[in-house]
């Protein structure tokens, strides 16, 4: 395929490099007349290991070659990557005029092409910049319609600087963003030699995951951080603490906590989340990353409150009490936090959850309802039938298999929070998601 890679950056230079060793034929495109030069001499503008001699070698071969000719770059090839910056305002918000003028310059190049174009996002922008920024800038200068006379997706890089090279060829997986088929498939084929799996979503989905992914990974780094600071005033090894945490692939490093639902509870993380900050502020040792997960997670009770209230009805079913199904554990349990709310604004519940019927319950738990929660003891049902039946807003607090059964028999009137996305739907007038 011939390709025009636009903004000869750190990306732009890697990305360039790496398609016309895959067998493409590359034009690197920069305003930049100097790093133009570079590469046409088969230099690399960017340092990092191999990549003098990859420049070298696809230059040599006639696989990549340099212009500052926005015209002559768009005539010669079939798709374009755009690589330029989008870096930090004063503000913290992205300083888009570098994409937009590429975009203009390209969107005017468009205008004189009888071909469809592809036009392919590799900088990390917001969710919605294609939509308002790249499409609009292109759509203007060209004349032209996106999705139809040309095509638009985004092509995240998860490129690290000095492993660039490895990574790209091992990436984790490859990300493209389109909504419609033919560009997608367009895009795929640039990556039919790389072993790593290919993810197709709709645009905006994937401009977030370049987002979740940078930050998350910003919040490993600063999370270790505040780990080793408490390891060392205790005299710890923070390495050999984190060594074994590392090992566990079941749960620290995996997807099992990673999916987006209602607040935390139980017997553990409440409760081991203050002691740690409580150690913490005895050794003098700041840790805001620790120190805000329970304010967090708070926000999230308040979250599911408020959709709750917005609703302007009265009359709440609850199905699901205990934090996580399978279980009568209420300590903690967020949803007790939810109901007492609840009823505190006036609101009147029915409650279900077959593992804290009270004709089960035993010991700490009995105890706990009867003397601690009596109110809320009184609002149990014993079955699904007598929530429905009374209420206008149901609010499904766990996984529980049996809960499943109500979507058929829901009332037209009826509205349902799901807060652990019980059913696979998206939100709308009758369900809502509490972040879906």
């Amino acid at each position: 395929m011939k390709l025009s890679i636009f903004g000869l950056g750190y990306v732009g230079c890697v990305s360039a490099a790496c398609f016309a060793k895959e067998g493409h034929d590359v034009w690197g495109v920069d305003v930049n007349p100097t790093k133009v030069e570079i590469v046409n001499r088969g230099e690399s503008p960017i340092v990092e290991s191999g990549m003098s001699e990859l420049v070298q070698e696809m230059v040599s071969s006639k696989s990549l070659r340099a212009t500052a000719n926005t015209q002559e770059a768009i005539d010669k090839t079939e798709l374009s990557l755009i690589c330029v910056g989008t870096p930090s305002n004063a503000n913290g918000s992205l300083d888009l005029s570098y994409v937009a003028r590429v975009c203009q310059e390209m969107g005017a190049a468009l205008k004189n092409k009888n071909s469809r174009h592809i036009v392919v996002i590799r900088s990390t922008m917001l969710p919605g910049t294609i939509e308002s920024v790249v499409v609009p800038a292109l759509e203007e200068s060209s004349g032209k319609k996106a999705g139809q006379d040309f095509g638009v997706c985004i092509n995240p890089e998860f490129l690290r600087e000095g492993t660039s090279l490895k990574d790209f060829y091992a990436p984790p997986f490859t990300l493209i963003g389109a909504d419609d088929e033919q560009t997608a498939n367009a895009v795929r084929q640039l990556y039919v030699d790389i072993d790593a799996p290919v993810f197709v979503t709709p645009v905006k989905t994937a401009e977030m995951v370049k987002y979740v992914c940078n930050c998350f990974h910003a919040l490993k780094i600063s999370f270790a951080n505040e780990v080793g600071n408490i390891c060392k005033g205790l005299g710890i090894d923070s390495h050999e603490v984190m060594e074994v945490f590392c090992q566990d692939t079941k749960l620290n490093l995996s997807p099992y906590y990673l999916k987006p639902g209602f607040a935390f509870g139980g017997s553990c993380l409440p409760k081991d989340l203050r002691a740690i900050n409580y150690k913490a502020r005895q050794l003098d040792v700041e840790v805001p990353v620790l120190a805000s997960m329970l304010a967090s997670n708070r926000l999230q009770i308040d979250r599911a409150v408020d959709m709750v209230l917005s609703t302007g009805r009265k009359r709440i079913g609850v199905l699901g009490f205990s934090f996580k199904a399978g279980t009568d554990d209420l300590r903690e349990s967020p949803m007790v936090a939810l109901i007492e709310t609840l009823i505190g604004k006036g609101l009147h519940l029915a409650i279900y959850d077959r593992d804290v019927s009270l004709a089960r319950l035993f010991g700490a738990n009995k105890e706990f309802i009867e003397t601690g929660i009596p109110h809320i003891s009184q609002l149990m049902r014993s079955g699904i039938d007598e929530v429905l039946e009374t209420s206008e807003v149901l609010i499904i607090g766990n996984k529980a298999e049996e809960f499943r059964q109500i979507e058929t028999r829901l009332r037209a009137d009826q509205i349902v929070i799901d807060l652990v996305r019980l059913f696979e739907r998206t939100s709308d007038d009758t369900y809502q998601g509490i972040c879906w």
